[in-house]
């Protein structure tokens, strides 16, 4: 999409670019969109997580029939309290900050009515990325933690969100697989807002104005940019799986990111870095095409 075509705006930026109400709004409606994802979404990502640390070669037939034999339907929504309150955090700093950037790079152009580029919307989203990944980081932890663990009852290594999160930081490794977090939500959120800037730039060009593109349309274009999220940050986020799932006290796979990467190469191959990758881009379409309908919905009921 050429950069010369009237990009559009998030939020209406250009119509009230220093309306501090804008921010609370946009935090609000990204709660709502993070709280959407992770209920459409939560049972893929469950599945993901399994078959990233599997140890053994596995398939999603087999990961699935296992969880609803073992663990019953609800196995697929363990973990669901921690990223049903973090996610609704992370989507706000997401936009929040992406928001904040915007305002920045309007104050920087020579004309601040004037849309931004295609590649400030992708910095804007890249930004807004690194900021989420702080937080994102230990709830994905936390939860990852959880959805792992297939014991019950007293046999279970945690008992709940709280517990985990007391034991992670007890052990020191509440933080465990930030760097590759940041790598994978910098240039994941970058990707992720410029693909659907440009396709509502695309309505706008066409003489559809934001407000009247229809849900449907809304649901496709963010299903359309988490697709395209997923496929450049995948092989990373199987990094930070790992990571996060391995031992505390003496990791199996190393202490970094690097060191990790090349543990999972020599053990399974290169292959290994796209496990679970058909139930996570399954998961991308309903999630964030949720996660974006109900952000701009939000958006325009609070006007």
């Amino acid at each position: 999409m050429s950069e010369e075509i009237p990009t559009p705006q998030l939020i209406d930026d250009l119509d009230a670019p220093h309306d501090s109400s804008r921010v609370v709004k946009d935090l609000l409606a990204g709660t709502a969109g993070g709280i959407a994802q992770v209920l459409v979404g939560q049972p893929f990502d469950t599945t993901k997580v399994r078959l990233q640390t599997s140890s053994t070669p596995t398939t999603v037939a087999e990961v699935v029939g296992k969880l609803i034999k073992n663990e019953g339907p609800a196995g697929f929504y363990k973990g669901t309290l921690t990223p049903l309150v973090g996610v609704g955090a992370c989507v706000s700093i997401q936009f929040g900050v992406n928001e904040a950037m915007k305002r920045y790079f309007h104050s920087k152009n020579s004309n601040d009515t004037t849309p931004l580029t295609l590649s400030q919307y992708y910095t804007c989203g890249f930004v807004g990325g690194i900021s989420n990944a702080f937080l994102a980081s230990p709830i994905e932890h936390v939860r990852i933690r959880l959805q792992t663990q297939t014991g019950s009852g007293s046999s279970a290594e945690y008992t709940g969100p709280l517990d985990c999160i007391r034991k992670l930081r007890a052990g020191g490794g509440l933080m465990r697989g930030l760097m590759p977090t940041m790598l994978r939500e910098s240039n994941g959120c970058g990707v992720y807002f410029l693909t659907y800037e440009a396709l509502i730039a695309n309505q706008n060009y066409h003489g559809v104005a934001r407000g009247d593109i229809p849900t449907w349309k809304l649901c496709l274009y963010g299903a359309l940019s988490g697709t395209a999220l997923w496929i450049m940050i995948y092989p990373i986020d199987v990094v930070k799986s790992v990571m996060q799932t391995d031992s505390l006290k003496s990791p199996a796979n190393g202490k970094n990111m690097f060191e990790a990467a090349k543990s999972i190469y020599l053990k399974h191959g290169i292959s290994a870095f796209f496990k679970g990758f058909a139930p996570t881009m399954l998961r991308a379409a309903p999630a964030n095409g949720a996660t974006f309908a109900t952000f701009e919905l939000a958006m325009r009921l609070l006007g």
